[in-house]
């Protein structure tokens, strides 16, 4: 356990980083401009061990190892798109108590992505096809949010995060890769380090958990096993919609990335669009005991369709307040209908009560990016309600954008985002421990690129407060 005062200390830093993805990299990258001896510390491999393999035709054929851990995080595989607002993907208004200063926040993360390589051009909001947008949206019942965007891509996202890394490589930070960390060391009630597997125990003044999604599990058992104030949040709960890239491309030359806010008739629940990428290509992955999708896109190389995430809001209340237990269990039952693949089933299949086969599939207009996948019925993995929810949601959007409900669109299932427990913490993103910190989606703080990497930057700036003695 963690409160051994025995222990004999094998190494030192002023702070240790747990995950390496936008918010560890974000808050080392603080850390070291001050000078501080930083460890990093991440289940997964440096950037150019991770990543996707494509054939001769420039087809998406497998994945390298580490998608969703690594040098990077699971963002660095995204389609890269940085949405410029404080209130999109979490809130950091919340944190930072002033709307300025949540503004300052983000424009000083997107200058750390531009001075590593990310490109200048940002699609700005507010033009005239941005108003009719948004008038032909709430006619149907659903509102277009327009957010100012800058475009990585996927590529060259893993070159924007090999600068950044080597920078901080020069100023003296150093990763410890491929190590999981076990559990945190406390003195009393104070952090004082971290265990990795195989016992090894590594001491320091501060430490930042940003585990990422993938890491929302381990983050759990670590508030309940310190006492760490934390709550269940919600989840989102749905399909990757794959359709010709032709019939999304009127809104995704107005918005790269367009977020779409819809309440369903039926059940009046939230579903929303996300994460979507113009030629982009459908991917699996794969977690330790389930697997999902999610979509990519890139500069160099593009497909003839479309994806995005279609995502019904998820929130429980007593007598079952887990959402991230309740996730998993529908990632389960998906990945044993799929046989560990995703689920694929074209939308006409699924409103007929029919599933796919690889003979509607081969004949289908719209052809899959993702050839690792078991044709199927996602209504038997889905909950009733999402699959209702799901189904309404798709005939509003197709009123807004015509085509996207086709009998002929691809649904992959299940495409789950976690954002389950939410630590509690403090204006610095300090838990109740003190001398822990914690940044990023896998805490629950944050739901996108610039979120992340701006909670990072708060709990860096936290810790050296503690490292200086100042708080």
């Amino acid at each position: 356990m963690g409160n051994d005062r025995r222990i004999v200390m094998k190494d030192r830093y002023d702070s240790i980083i747990v995950g390496a993805g936008p918010a560890g990299l974000f808050a080392a990258n603080e850390l070291a401009s001050l000078g501080f001896d930083v460890l990093v510390i991440d289940r997964g491999g440096n950037v150019h061990d991770r990543g996707y393999v494509f054939n001769e035709r420039g087809e998406l054929r497998a994945e390298k190892l580490d998608i969703i851990s690594g040098i990077g995080g699971a963002g660095i595989f995204s389609d890269g798109t940085l949405n410029l607002r404080p209130d999109i993907g979490g809130n950091l208004s919340e944190y930072t108590k002033d709307a300025e200063k949540a503004w300052d926040l983000v424009k000083y993360v997107d200058s750390i992505f531009l001075l590593h390589g990310a490109p200048g051009e940002v699609i700005n909001p507010g033009t005239e096809e941005v108003e009719q947008l948004k008038r032909k949206a709430a006619a149907n019942g659903a509102s277009f949010i327009e957010i100012p965007q800058r475009h990585i891509g996927t590529d060259r996202a893993v070159e924007v995060i090999s600068r950044f890394k080597k920078s901080l490589d020069e100023r003296g930070v150093r990763f410890k890769l491929r190590c999981r960390v076990e559990d945190i060391l406390s003195e009393g009630k104070v952090c004082a380090g971290v265990i990795c597997e195989g016992g090894e125990k590594i001491f320091s003044k501060a430490v930042i958990l940003a585990p990422g999604r993938a890491g929302s599990g381990w983050m759990e058992k670590i508030s309940r096993e310190f006492k760490i104030g934390a709550r269940h949040g919600p989840i989102d709960v749905g399909i990757r919609v794959e359709l010709p890239r032709i019939v999304m491309t009127p809104v995704t030359r107005i918005n790269r990335d367009p977020k779409f806010h819809i309440r369903t008739k039926t059940y009046d629940d939230f579903v929303r669009t996300f994460c979507a990428n113009d030629g982009g290509f459908v991917v699996k992955e794969r977690y330790d005991d389930y697997v999902g999708v999610n979509g990519h896109s890139f500069k160099g190389r593009s497909s003839e369709n479309t994806n995005f995430a279609f995502l019904v809001r998820v929130e429980l209340t007593e007598p079952i307040e887990n959402t991230s237990q309740y996730g998993r269990s529908v990632a389960l039952l998906a990945t044993t209908i799929g046989g560990r693949k995703p689920i694929l089933q074209r939308l006409g299949d699924l409103r007929r009560g029919r599933r796919s086969n690889a003979g509607r599939i081969l004949r289908n207009y719209v052809r899959p990016t993702l050839p690792d996948v078991t044709p199927g019925d996602i209504s038997m993995a889905l909950p009733h309600r999402i699959v209702e929810d799901l189904l309404e949601g798709l005939e509003v959007l197709d009123r807004i954008i015509p085509g996207v409900a086709s009998d002929s669109t691809l649904l992959y299932a299940p495409e789950i985002k976690y954002y389950a427990m939410t630590i509690e913490v403090d204006s610095l993103m300090q838990t109740n421990l003190r001398g822990l910190f914690v940044a990023g989606d896998g805490a629950g703080l944050s739901r996108d690129l610039i979120n992340a990497s701006a909670t990072g930057v708060i709990a860096g700036r936290g810790a050296s407060s503690i490292i200086k003695g100042n708080a």
